[in-house]
């Protein structure tokens, strides 16, 4: 009986002690990663510390989704959060358009600061983004979706429109990482966590693409297709700059050159694609919609 309570105890710690430990225990994982030998004691102790706090946090996983799904039930603030699909994505757009508008300001500063055309390229690329956003979410912090379809409609149409115009501003980035080489160098810690953001925000922009649908609200589609074309761009500076972080020498040149321009050529062709797409169907819907006003 005794050595269940020590081991229930080991494997259901109090909160507090979850998170004590797991911001310890992440920043002595990367510090031995960084500065220790992979053999040294003290590099081990630390892959046992994170090993033990990973375990601790998995099984804390059916606590916090119950005490989620009771939140979700029962608060009244999430209830309407989940109720309200507008006020989802007016939150949305704006911390996108912010996020975008910071990030571009930022790459702006770095391009004048370096006297270089590649981070200027990559703030009118953000700052396109921004623009779209701010396009959409001056109708959706005004109306309701479907409440004037005429005008989402035009707004997705503006949208796809914009995207061609986007590709350009992208086919400059690609040709400034496969001609010139331009890429990103990071600590291999930071790359990693970029990755894990990147491929989270890559599935997240799907799932709400088609999570989404369900309203039949141009602008809302054309939110998340923003998302989606920014997620496939940050998983192409992404591979750049996991091929230069962890290259060691060991690729050359012309393959990273190919490896790029053909991730490069995809991306592209898949925001020219949507882009075409979206044209078409609101010329489409608008037809229709406009016939069933004159009936």
């Amino acid at each position: 009986m005794q050595w269940k309570k020590i081991g229930r105890a080991l494997l259901f710690p109090p909160a507090a002690v979850v998170l004590v430990l797991l911001p310890g225990a992440a920043a002595f994982l990367a510090y031995c990663m960084r500065y220790l030998p992979a053999q040294s004691v003290v590099a081990v102790l630390s892959y046992v510390l994170a090993t033990y706090t990973l375990t601790i946090c998995c099984c804390k996983i059916p606590r916090l989704l119950r005490f989620l799904k009771n939140v979700k039930e029962n608060n009244k603030y999430a209830q309407f959060w989940r109720s309200d699909a507008n006020l989802r994505v007016n939150v949305s757009l704006f911390g996108s358009l912010i996020w975008n508008t910071a990030y571009a300001v930022f790459q702006l500063g770095l391009g004048i600061w370096h006297h270089t055309f590649w981070f200027c390229s990559i703030a009118g690329y953000y700052f396109s983004l921004a623009g779209m956003r701010l396009f959409l979410v001056r109708h959706t912090s005004r109306h309701q979706p479907g409440e004037q379809m005429l005008e989402e409609l035009r707004r997705y149409r503006v949208c796809g429109i914009a995207f061609l115009l986007l590709n350009l501003t992208l086919s400059v980035m690609i040709f400034f990482m496969v001609y010139w080489d331009r890429t990103f160098h990071h600590n291999e810690i930071t790359t990693i966590t970029m990755a894990t953001y990147t491929f989270g925000a890559l599935s997240m922009a799907i799932v709400n693409l088609v999570k989404y649908r369900k309203y039949s609200s141009p602008v809302y589609s054309a939110s998340k297709a923003i998302s989606l074309a920014a997620a496939c761009v940050s998983m192409l500076t992404l591979e750049a700059t996991m091929l230069t972080t962890f290259d060691k020498g060991m690729m050359d040149l012309t393959t990273r050159r190919i490896l790029l321009g053909t991730s490069g050529g995809a991306v592209s062709a898949f925001i020219i694609a949507m882009a075409i797409y979206m044209i078409v169907r609101s010329n489409q819907q608008r037809k229709t919609t406009e016939g069933s006003i004159h009936e």
